[in-house]
Formats: C-alpha cells, sequence, structure tokens
C-alpha cells in the first residue's frame, strides 16, 4: 500500500500529498507513492487563488461561461477562481440567484470556487441570504457598471448596505470611480463628438478613482466594514489604502496584471481589445504601482470577456470594457522578471486566501489543499489567437513571448492540466469563507 498518492521532489525538500492534502514537507523524502514528479528543475507555486473573475453564467455564457472560463484559469495555473455578481442573468444579489450560479459552477468547473454576491440599492434584506449561503463577500459599484439590473450605490446607499455587511460579518469590495466625475465629462465629451480612445481615457481621471477610493474609506471607517478596493490602477490609491489600514480600517485592495503591464499609449494602440475601468495609466502612473506593490494586497485578473459584436464599435463609449486575462495571471507576473516568488505566492495565493478567510488554500503547508502549479522556467509560450481558450479568443496579450510556461496544474492531488492538455472531467468544488 502507498505511502502518499503523490510525492514531488524538489531543490530542498520534497512534497508529500495524501487524500488530497499536503502531509509531509521534507529533504529526501522516504516512502512509496502513486505517482512521482521530478521538480528539481521546475519553479513550484502553490495554486493560484484568482479573486477576480467574470464568467457570467447563468444568462451570459454566449459571453464566457464555468467550462470555458475555468478551462483558462487552469491552463494558467489557477486552481481556485471568485466569480463576480454582476454579469450573470440574473445577477447575484438574493438566495435564489446564488443558488442558480452554484448548480452551473458544480457542474462545469474544472477548478475550485467562490462566489461574490452584490450589493445594490434595493437588496440589503437579502444579503443574509447571500450570507447564509456562503458569499465570499459583497461587490459593489460607486459608478455606473454597464449592467443595467446591477445599479451602482451612490454614498448614502453604500454607508447603509457598509453598515448591514458589517452587520453580518461581510467584506464589501467597491469598484472605485466617481460616477459623478465620470458621467460629467463623459458627457462633455459626447456633446462635442469626441468619441476615441482618447476621448474615453479624458473621462476617467485619476482624481475619479482618487475621490471614491477616500469616499470608501471613510464610510467603512464610520460603519466598521471590511472592505477591499479591486482593480486599483495607481500608487496614489494605493497609498490611500495603506494610510488608512495604519489608522485602523480593515482596507485592503488589489490591481491586476493590466495596469503592471499595459499603459494608456497601448490603449491607443490596440484599441477595444484593451479597454478596461479604471483605465490603463501613463508609463509614469505604470511606474510608481510597481513601486508601491508591496502596499497591494491581492492580485487578480479581473477577467472580463465579452462577443467582440460588444467591441467593434465605431464610438469608444460604447465599447463593453473588460480585457480577457485569467488563461495568463501567472505567466505574465512570472515573465515580468520584477517579482520574486515568494512576492508572487503573496499577492497570488497567500494573501488572497488570508484575506478571503480561506484557512485550506493559499500555501504548501501541511493539512492544506494539495493545490500546486508547476513552471518551466526555460519554457516559452508564445500567446496567439489559437492558442486562447477563451470563448472569445481575444486578448491585448496576443503576441507576447512569455518565459516560464506552465506545464502542470494540481487540484487537491489530482493534475487537471498537464502539458497542454486537460486530465479528468471537471471536479471544482464550492468554498465558503471561514467565519470570524
Amino acid at each position: 500500500m502507498s505511502d502518499f498518492d503523490l510525492i514531488v521532489r524538489g531543490h530542498d525538500r520534497d512534497i508529500g500529498i495524501a487524500e488530497g492534502k499536503f502531509v509531509v514537507l521534507a529533504p529526501n523524502l522516504r516512502g512509496e507513492a502513486r505517482e512521482e514528479i521530478d521538480g528539481t528543475k521546475l519553479s513550484v507555486f502553490p495554486g493560484v487563488i484568482d479573486s477576480h473573475v467574470h464568467f457570467n453564467e447563468p444568462g451570459r455564457t454566449e459571453w464566457e461561461g464555468f467550462e470555458t472560463g475555468s478551462r483558462a484559469a487552469a491552463a494558467g495555473g489557477t486552481t481556485t477562481i471568485f466569480d463576480m455578481p454582476l454579469n450573470a442573468h440574473p445577477p447575484t444579489i438574493d438566495g435564489a440567484s446564488f443558488d442558480l450560479k452554484r448548480q452551473a459552477a458544480e457542474r462545469k468547473t474544472l477548478v475550485d470556487f467562490a462566489l461574490w454576491g452584490g450589493l445594490v440599492p434595493h437588496n440589503f434584506e437579502r444579503l443574509a441570504e447571500l450570507r447564509d449561503r456562503g458569499v465570499i463577500g459583497l461587490k459593489a459599484f460607486m459608478c455606473n457598471s454597464g449592467i443595467d439590473d446591477f445599479p451602482a450605490v451612490d454614498a448614502v446607499t453604500l454607508r447603509a448596505g457598509m453598515k448591514r455587511a458589517a452587520e453580518l460579518d461581510l467584506l464589501v469590495a467597491v469598484h472605485a470611480e466617481s460616477e459623478e466625475l465620470t458621467a460629467r465629462l463623459t458627457k462633455e465629451k459626447i456633446a462635442r463628438g469626441k468619441i476615441g480612445v482618447s476621448d474615453f481615457l479624458t473621462t476617467r481621471p485619476v482624481q475619479a478613482e482618487l475621490d471614491a477610493i477616500r469616499c470608501a474609506l471613510d464610510l467603512a471607517a464610520a460603519t466598521g466594514c471590511r472592505l477591499h478596493i479591486v482593480h486599483v490602477s495607481t500608487a496614489s490609491g494605493v497609498k490611500l489604502v495603506a494610510e488608512a489600514r495604519a489608522d485602523g480600517v480593515d482596507a485592503t485592495c488589489e490591481t491586476c496584471p493590466h495596469y503592471l503591464l499595459l499603459t494608456a499609449t497601448d490603449m491607443e494602440r490596440l484599441g477595444a481589445v484593451a479597454k478596461c475601468a479604471p483605465p490603463l495609466r501613463t508609463a509614469n502612473e505604470q511606474n510608481e504601482l510597481w513601486q508601491a506593490l508591496p502596499q497591494v494586497d491581492t492580485l487578480g485578473s479581473d477577467h472580463s470577456p465579452a462577443p467582440w459584436t460588444m467591441k467593434a464599435k465605431e464610438n469608444f463609449f460604447e465599447v463593453w470594457g473588460g480585457i480577457s486575462g485569467c488563461q495568463h495571471l501567472l505567466p505574465l507576473l512570472v515573465d515580468s522578471g520584477k517579482l520574486s516568488r515568494p512576492e508572487i505566492i503573496r499577492l497570488t495565493s497567500d494573501s488572497v486566501a488570508t484575506r478571503f478567510r480561506l484557512p485550506t488554500k493559499g500555501r504548501i503547508e501541511i493539512g492544506k489543499d494539495a493545490d500546486l502549479t508547476f513552471t518551466d522556467p526555460a519554457g516559452e509560450d508564445i500567446i496567439a489567437t489559437g492558442s486562447l481558450l477563451y470563448r472569445h479568443r481575444h486578448s491585448p496579450y496576443v503576441g507576447r513571448t512569455l518565459h516560464g510556461r506552465v506545464i502542470r496544474t494540481i487540484l487537491r492531488g489530482k493534475t487537471i492540466f498537464e502539458n497542454g492538455r486537460f486530465v479528468g472531467a471537471p471536479s471544482g468544488r464550492f468554498l465558503r469563507p471561514q467565519e470570524s
């Protein structure tokens, strides 16, 4: 009888796995295993946790769906995703809609998953339903979401929602851009017939992001709500969160690969495929964001796909915003050459699991789920349209050559992706945060 289901042989220690868990970490591990992996020439990471994806199911599977989205994630070394609430139809804003999404995910998802709920003006009485079902947190928009049945919240409504979330011990994540400022600037541009990429960029200034972040932090301080600012695009925004945290506010923030690797110049060159909100920033802003990265808590892809018909618009303001990126979250960070392995682990697994109270995830540690990602430092991967696994094969990263190719992804001790092929049937499990 085997001592282990799997042994991974490494540089300085071996990893013993049994029944889906890490059970032994030791040099020169002795014992028998059903399978052994030689990882001595590979980089080994805990499975990536992508806490920000839009798979749009149920209701908008023509945009993506759990099957295609989770396959792309697994191929990129991600073993856990958190799906956002707004692009499903119905959006995930009450118990019934949560149940529909969970059922869809459990049938099709290759990776483990958690589900975000929504915080909108009309659902305060339904938040307990989401809490009881194990929602990972609540997402709110401080500006127009672009989805009619997922309206934004103003400051008064957000304060009331945060107060209720604090009572339920639910974390609130916000898309922080000032609706007042962005709407006014957009109206002015369109009235003058200014509808190009550069015109869009001027309507989403850094100030709009900072104004909203300040407001959200003030409300979190007043209500005692746990707050997470998603897709922060500037070092100034990161600094505001860090200062509030130093003052005792339970606040953290996320950024995304596109803010670290693409600039406003790239958006003007690439067009619709690189549209996002907040938008890509200047090279100077990007450099400062890199410097602020030690104060960033999580890094997610914000994978937000759509059919190309929603992007092929002459008026750039009408283009659906969202960057497809979950397949290359880890490879892009590895290829950047600016992050050490421990820092990548902190941003994509360890800190994510800690912030969102998932004690079985995030580290290669005895007792935790045996989620692993192997990359080949010598391997190259050219991102081509045909290599994308999304339902709609477009991405601003097409044409890049990445160094550090993902060659194997292991979920709870079992290989789900290896050398370009998927292994086994969908086996993703629903995750709920641990209660405080």
